[in-house]
């Protein structure tokens, strides 16, 4: 009888005991047992644990709904972060989230540079698919990624890790120090973390694969490569450092300089003792380049909670973080540049003067060169002769300047504060402010100064030049070593810019049940939160003199200038959200939900965007959850897409169509296009193609039509089956199709579509974007302009799967089994009516990353006592390249077998307060796909592949080791 009364009675305290409120990402409602309606997948610390990686980007990168963004394998055109593309819908289309709260954006894009997450606090990773700018606002269209940090963390935990590549190099170490406490009885709380990260840069050139570019179109360097040869050498004569045969795949800025008269056929290359002939070489840029880059951090975090009782919590969080990133390329040249090359130049050897005066009056006699165009007849004899000037391009790398590099050193921080508690029945509130801010100097070294390169070449003495001053003549008439060193220090620009941006935010939360609506079939009221958000983000550029030069900066080979911005938005944001139970504890209904919301945003930029949610959830039995979600999502432009000044830069593209690279299909139709762009009849089909499959491009907001907000309609559905079987234990199986429309995506027509939309499609409209010097497009003056504006829509669709379960072996310990699946149904865009949908699903090229459409990563864990060994099965699919470029690629460069990487992982404690880690990726030494420099874009297609998404450095070799006290 006594056992019977204290049982009963303490089921009747616990009865009156409050039940624990929760909250879930997607989410800002506090309820007991709240599900989601919204997929969501995540990691949890055990799990990140087992890859052994201090980088917050790789971490996320391995998920099949990831594509690679910017990232340390992101060399040529790194911003040197570490950003997160959900869905291959783009960085700037997800929100980062820590603990719920937006992070501050390092950049005028919006996107976040995840490298400031401190990795040794995580608890977990949630990733929610779908629009979520009912719940965290604007930017939230493809889904939202919240790091959930340890804030409860108690002891003291260190945590040392190395890696290096099976070649011994791309080493890796990093280090972490956290503590934590609880004070005054257990009712607060404060942690403190502290890293320290160092990562090695790996060359292309310590790779066989990276020793020398190979075609992507020609396959010319292929061959070599599998047969373990040396590029070819360029004839006696021709030579230099990096410099192969003209057979071979390279930059046609090279060594010895190449000559070209603009707007005539009249070119050929220089040899090392001065004289002229036919192209005999080009460049080898890729031994120059990185395919991991150099990257040190350090940072540090601290939380702090105080409850002072049920109605008042304080809280805070403060992070801080310092990173410095160094990009490095090939050294600078002149590249398309254009010079009045003063042919009374002494510097410039007789053979090579003949030659140049000869082909000059040859295209005087045949009209393709005018007095007033590229020819400036000083002396008015109607002969070019050595008292006149030519427009020419001297094609020349400058290894006497060193390899170019820009370092980027970024400083972050970010403080939240505020106070939350009951404040009235069972409703709570959540007040805060934060402020973050991102600091980032950038330095640019190597590169050439083309003004300072035309005063140079000005000379009629080969010591002084027509302009005074500093200036000293530049030798380009030759081959390497030419460039004196004095030269060199006059003709070499180092340029540095500024940048900072700014984020403030001042938010409440109500939350509670609202007790008078509850249905009678239901065991809840209906629970609502309430909310007022007010954001401010200012953002502001600074470039020094040398970079805000035009057309074209000081930095020749940089792809432009840049200019100052200064902009900003504010906007008020109201919302709410409500979960109203329907139906409880019946047959068939075990539980069922209805989720909704509505945000109205009041933007001072562009007006009021409103978002909305509206979905729920059923259990019909236990072991069974059916969910559907459909919301409208937003995504207002950035800083940078409503404040930049118009600049030159570069582009990727396949063709000319005008160019002597598509003579063979040059019609009456075409030509007459052509010549309406800016050629005379006889440059059509004569004047070089596009270089390195980069063109010139004019980018800018335009200040007459500002781009307006994108929409977002998207759709999820799916279920989540948790059944009990005597075999297995904690069975989960979920799957969900997602579908993700975005509306008047905010971007450009790429450089390739305006060509296509002129000269195949006869768009005048696009034509009037082309703009050609000399009727060519390689100039610094020429290109195409592409001001951001609304583009029709972009689109992913798909299935994704989960599963996990583990098998109790009972003196062999615990097996378990995870994985999460994604298969892609649809991964399209469209930047207008006139422009053909372009398909990325199972595509790779110029306008495609690669985009499998089946991505799986599995995990098998086995526990035994002290021993934990972990394998991870990442699978790729196989993809093609893109259909319209399948004809100008080289017939093994047309496609990418599926790719199966595994990573083993293995610890052991060794005390109770010690543990050792080991680890391999990449067990089976998988090489990378060869595909050649030239068949996507620049960022993500170096070193002959693409190394953000296959394993390019090998085997990846980790060791740990961890105190926890």
């Amino acid at each position: 009888m006594t056992s019977y009364a204290t049982s009963a009675i303490a089921q009747d305290v616990a009865g009156e005991e409050d039940v624990e409120k929760i909250s879930i990402t997607g989410s800002r409602i506090l309820a007991p047992g709240v599900e989601s309606s919204s997929p969501i997948f995540s990691l949890d610390s055990e799990q990140i644990g087992y890859l052994q990686q201090p980088e917050f980007e790789r971490i996320i990168r391995s998920l099949p709904a990831t594509i690679p963004a910017d990232g340390g394998n992101v060399n040529n055109g790194t911003a040197g972060a570490a950003t997160i593309d959900l869905r291959g819908l783009g960085a700037q289309r997800n929100l980062v989230l820590l603990n719920g709260k937006r992070m501050v954006p390092f950049n005028f894009n919006g996107q976040v540079d995840t490298a400031n997450i401190p990795t040794a606090l995580i608890d977990r990773i949630d990733v929610v698919t779908g629009g979520a700018s009912a719940v965290y606002g604007s930017d939230a269209i493809s889904g939202a990624v919240n790091v959930i940090l340890k804030n409860d963390f108690q002891g003291i935990a260190l945590d040392l890790n190395h890696s290096q590549s099976g070649d011994s190099d791309g080493d890796q170490d990093n280090m972490s120090l956290t503590i934590g406490a609880n004070f005054d009885e257990d009712k607060g709380n404060a942690v403190l973390s502290i890293s320290w990260m160092d990562r090695d840069s790996v060359l292309l050139g310590d790779r066989s694969l990276g020793l020398f570019g190979i075609n992507s179109n020609s396959g010319s360097g292929y061959q070599e490569f599998l047969n373990g040869d040396v590029a070819t050498p360029p004839p006696a004569g021709c030579g230099g450092p990096s410099v192969v045969d003209i057979t071979g795949s390279g930059s046609t800025t090279a060594i010895p300089t190449r000559f070209e008269l603009i707007g005539t056929g009249v070119n050929g290359q220089f040899r090392e003792d001065g004289t002229i002939g036919p192209n005999c070489s080009l460049f080898n840029f890729n031994p120059f380049n990185y395919y991991q880059t150099p990257a040190q951090r350090y940072g540090a975090t601290a939380l702090a909670n105080y409850e002072v009782n049920e109605h008042l919590e304080f809280y805070s969080s403060f992070n801080f973080t310092n990173t410095t990133v160094v990009q490095q390329v090939a050294p600078s040249g002149t590249f398309g540049s254009s010079f009045d090359l003063p042919l009374y130049n002494p510097l410039i050897g007789d053979q090579a003067l003949a030659f140049i005066l000869d082909g000059a009056n040859g295209a005087v006699a045949d009209g393709t060169l005018v007095d007033g165009g590229s020819w400036t007849d000083a002396n008015n004899n109607g002969v070019v002769d050595t008292e006149d000037s030519l427009n020419v391009r001297l094609r020349r790398r400058t290894l006497e300047l060193g390899e170019r590099s820009e370092r980027y050193d970024s400083e972050l921080w970010q403080i939240n504060a505020g106070v939350r508690g009951l404040f009235f029945g069972d409703w709570d509130y959540d007040f805060s402010y934060q402020y973050g801010e991102a600091n980032r100097t950038t330095v640019r070294d190597g590169y050439t100064n083309l003004g300072n390169i035309q005063n140079a070449l000005d000379t009629r003495d080969g010591v002084t030049c027509a302009v005074g001053g500093t200036c000293v003549p530049i030798d380009l008439f030759g081959g390497f070593g030419t460039i004196t060193d004095a030269a060199a220090a006059y003709s070499k620009a180092i340029a540095l810019q500024q940048q900072k941006y700014e984020q403030e935010i001042i938010s409440l939360v109500l939350t509670g049940p609202v007790d008078i609506i509850e249905l009678p079939t239901a065991g809840a009221p209906l629970a609502m939160s309430f909310g007022y958000e007010h954001r401010v983000e200012t953002g502001i550029l600074e470039p020094d003199e040398c970079l805000k030069e035009t057309p074209a900066s000081c930095q020749g080979g940089a792809g432009g200038n840049l200019l100052p911005i200064k902009g900003g938005f504010k906007v008020d944001e109201f919302y709410f959200e409500g979960i109203l139970p329907l139906l409880d504890g019946m047959a068939f209904a075990e539980s069922m939900d209805l989720e909704f919301g509505f945000r109205s945003s009041d933007f001072d930029t562009i007006g009021t965007a409103d978002s909305w949610k509206f979905g729920f959830n059923w259990r019909p039995v236990d072991s069974l959850l059916l969910r559907v979600m459909t919301q409208r999502a937003n995504r207002a432009p950035n800083v940078g897409e409503i404040a930049s000044p118009v600049t030159s830069g570069l582009d990727n593209a396949v063709i000319d169509p005008c160019s002597v690279a598509n003579a063979g299909n040059i019609d009456a139709t075409l030509t007459q296009l052509c010549i309406s762009t800016g050629m005379t009849a006889a440059q059509v089909g004569v004047i070089p193609d596009i270089i390195s499959g980069q063109i010139n491009t004019f980018n800018g907001s335009s200040p007459t039509n500002p781009p307006g907000p994108e929409e977002a309609d998207t759709f999820t559905a799916g279920f989540v089956w948790t059944p009990d079987f005597d075999w297995a234990n904690d069975f989960t199986f979920s799957v969900d199709y997602y579908d993700i429309d975005i509306s008047g995506i905010i971007g450009n027509f790429s450089a390739q579509e305006i060509l296509d939309s002129c000269y195949i499609n006869g768009d005048t409209a696009e034509c009037a974007k082309i703009n050609r010097v000399g009727g060519d497009l390689t100039g610094s003056a020429a290109g195409v302009n592409q001001f951001t504006t609304n583009l029709k829509y972009l689109r992913a669709e798909g299935i994704e799967i989960g599963f996990n379960f583990n098998l109790d072996l009972e003196d062999m310990g615990n097996l378990s089994f995870s994985g999460n699946i994604n298969k892609y149904l649809t991964q399209e865009s469209q930047s207008s009516e006139t422009v053909p949908v372009l398909d990325c699903k199972g595509y790779y090229g110029t306008s495609c990353d690669p985009l499998s459409d089946l991505r799986w990563i599995q995990r098998t864990t086995w526990q035994y006592e002290d021993i934990t060994v972990s394998l991870l099965w990442r699978h790729i699919n196989s993809v093609d390249v893109e259909p319209g470029e399948r004809s100008l690629r080289f017939e093994a460069f047309r496609s990418i077998d599926s790719y199966d990487y595994f990573d083993l992982f293995a610890s052991y404690n060794v005390t109770e307060y010690a543990t050792v880690t080991a680890g391999v990726d990449n067990l089976f030494d998988k090489e990378p796909p060869v595909l050649g420099n030239d068949i996507g874009d620049t960022s993500s297609n170096s070193g002959n592949t693409f190394p953000s998404n296959y394993d390019v450095l090998g085997r990846i070799y980790k060791v740990g080791l961890k105190f926890k006290f």
